[in-house]
């Protein structure tokens, strides 16, 4: 057996055909398909792929918001021999461009008319995209075919087509393409293989020991990232636990009220901001209510850190939790959770404390897409609060002399698509994939990241930032001579800005400014305004999440003498980060007030 994606889809649909595979909200509610019914409709999709001449090899791309479909489509993509790749909602028309090109996409799913609309142009710039097939709502057209239509080939096309092209694929086949972006912001397909599927979600199975035919879980977070994919579409495959499908972020709430997940992913932001509503709801409770919650949280962290050090909760935790704390998990809909984790970016020790103070701990997990996801993870079993937990079992890490993770196993990516170059970078002749990222390993065992070899910005909402392109297009900006781009573990992107002398003047001019030096100029009106509509056109290329929300404007320029830039005037970012530390933080201090 060669033991693919399909094969594990295959196995499981034997074994759980008529329990739920996956749901979604309609109208009248939760409505369910069974994981013979989903089997069914992922041969029927990869028959009419290939009735749409997608062959072996070839890239389908897929823009949507999550959704049942979008699992389909993915995984009939691999049942028909082609390499699905994601491409984020948010992206750009030229990022999509960037990805669906490189991916060699020959069809786009997508996911409704305005998407459409959006990508549609592309078709003139990208020779090998032929056709678009869309989920909801559309009149077929030359190169357009309808979600239903695509199915109906399928079903006229019949099986043996894919299984011809399933006899042929094997473990060490690329199974799928993450777009992620490099130090230089230029996007790299990282290949993951079967075989490297395989792994992750049978680790992902027994991690959450509870998972089973009767959990369920979310799909809330973005199927373009690495994380959500093995959630919402591999580990499942290992587990035969149901997703519930939300597409809006802000129906979770709702959602995980009514579906009740038995656990739950999030990235930093994601229980930033249900901490900060369960807060607001204690903070607006009578008094005595306020003071009993006080008591209850006290020991509930107390039963957490108890539970880290392998020793049992005091009676009065246990009692805490019945009479209170209960009772909170319950209005959040996450009464039934077993586990609950994070990862993608740093999450900060004041949200732990408080999610652990609820008696819903919340278990760091680390790696990157280029290892499948995980390198080490925490589960109830196994953490430290504040580090993100031990190596994988089959997995080796050790940490470089100058303080890099290196990671090597099973998990780590073949390479990234059409760039050998990158990818002798990233794994060296033994192996070892170097993250870009710094940390240290306990006695026991446990990692903590220390800090960030890589430029790369991480987003409080796990979104990774390469600041280099975005800086290169601020400074195209007449007047602007340097910009930084600020946001680690900030929700939104800000820049520092200084102007350029020499160009002041002419900037002045045009604006009609009395500005004749870079300090008056950081001041003018004009020019604050002049900068504002250069920084929403240099926006409108950019996702949502790397644009530019506020910006400040310097007093003086940068200089090799007052040290933000080397011998050779490269930007030395973290002396200027520090150095302007409080003209950051009001970056953000205003937009919170």
């Amino acid at each position: 057996m060669n033991d693919t994606v399909i094969e594990r889809l295959e196995r499981t649909a034997r074994a759980h055909g008529g329990r739920p595979a996956f749901a979604e909200r309609g109208e009248t509610g939760w409505t369910t398909t069974s994981w013979a019914g989903y089997r069914d409709l992922v041969f029927r999709a990869a028959a009419g792929l290939a009735r749409l001449g997608v062959e072996r090899g070839e890239g389908v791309a897929i823009h949507s918001a999550n959704r049942p479909e979008w699992a389909v489509a993915d995984l009939a993509a691999i049942a028909a021999g082609a390499i699905p790749t994601g491409v984020f909602v948010t992206n750009s028309p030229e990022q999509c461009a960037y990805v669906i090109g490189h991916a060699g996409a020959r069809v786009v799913v997508v996911d409704t008319e305005e998407t459409l609309a959006k990508l549609a142009p592309l078709r003139a710039e990208l020779p090998r995209l032929e056709t678009f097939v869309v989920f909801d709502g559309v009149a077929e057209a030359p190169g357009i075919v309808s979600w239903r239509r695509l199915l109906e080939l399928g079903a006229e096309a019949g099986e043996s087509e894919v299984r011809a092209r399933l006899a042929r694929t094997r473990p060490e086949e690329v199974a799928t393409l993450i777009y992620t972006s490099g130090t230089t912001g230029t996007p790299k397909g990282v290949e993951l293989t079967h075989a490297n599927l395989r792994f992750m979600s049978e680790f992902g199975a027994k991690l959450a020991h509870r998972l089973g035919h009767e959990e369920r879980q979310m799909s809330y977070l973005p199927l373009a990232h690495i994380a959500e994919q093995m959630l919402t579409l591999q580990i499942p495959l290992e587990s035969g636990s149901c997703v519930h499908y939300v597409r809006a972020f802000e129906r979770l709430p709702e959602a995980l009220r009514e579906v009740r997940p038995t656990h739950l992913f999030g990235v930093p932001r994601v229980w930033e901001k249900l901490g900060a509503a369960v807060e607001k709801a204690l903070a607006e409770a009578p008094p005595l209510r306020r003071r009993l919650a006080a008591w209850a949280r006290r020991r509930g962290l107390a039963a957490g850190r108890a539970r880290e050090r392998g020793r049992a909760p005091s009676p009065s935790s246990r009692l805490a939790d019945r009479l209170v704390l209960a009772k909170i998990r319950a209005r959040l809909g996450l009464d039934r959770a077993a586990f609950c984790a994070s990862a993608a970016a740093p999450i900060s020790l004041g949200t732990l404390e408080l999610f652990f103070s609820l008696g819903l701990p919340v278990y760091e997990v680390y790696g990157l897409s280029e290892t499948t996801g995980v390198i080490t993870a925490s589960w109830p079993e196994s953490f430290r609060i504040g580090c993100v937990g031990r190596v994988l079992d089959g997995v080796e890490m050790k940490i470089a002399a100058d303080g890099e993770i290196l990671g090597r196993g099973p998990n780590i990516f073949r390479g990234y698509r059409n760039d050998p170059e990158a990818t002798r970078a990233a794994i060296d002749d033994e192996g070892w994939f170097r993250t870009g990222d710094i940390g240290a390993v306990d006695a026991e065992g446990f990692l903590r990241i220390t800090d960030r070899k890589k430029e790369l910005l991480v987003t409080s909402g796990g979104k990774k930032i390469a600041p280099a392109p975005i800086e290169n297009r601020l400074r195209e900006i007449l007047g602007v001579g340097h910009a930084v781009v600020v946001g680690e573990q900030r929700n939104y992107v800000g820049a520092l800005l200084t102007l350029d002398s020499a160009e002041l003047p002419t900037l002045a001019e045009r604006l009609g400014s009395a500005a004749r030096s870079v300090a008056e100029g950081a001041r003018c009106p004009l020019v604050r305004a002049f900068l504002q509509r250069e920084i929403e056109r240099v926006n409108a290329a950019l996702a949502r999440f790397e644009s530019v929300r506020r910006f400040a404007v310097l007093g003086d320029e940068f200089s090799i003498g007052s040290g933000e830039l080397t011998p050779t005037l490269k930007l030395r970012r973290r002396v200027v980060c520090e150095k302007f530390a409080d003209r950051i933080d009001e970056l953000y201090r205003a937009a919170d007030a």
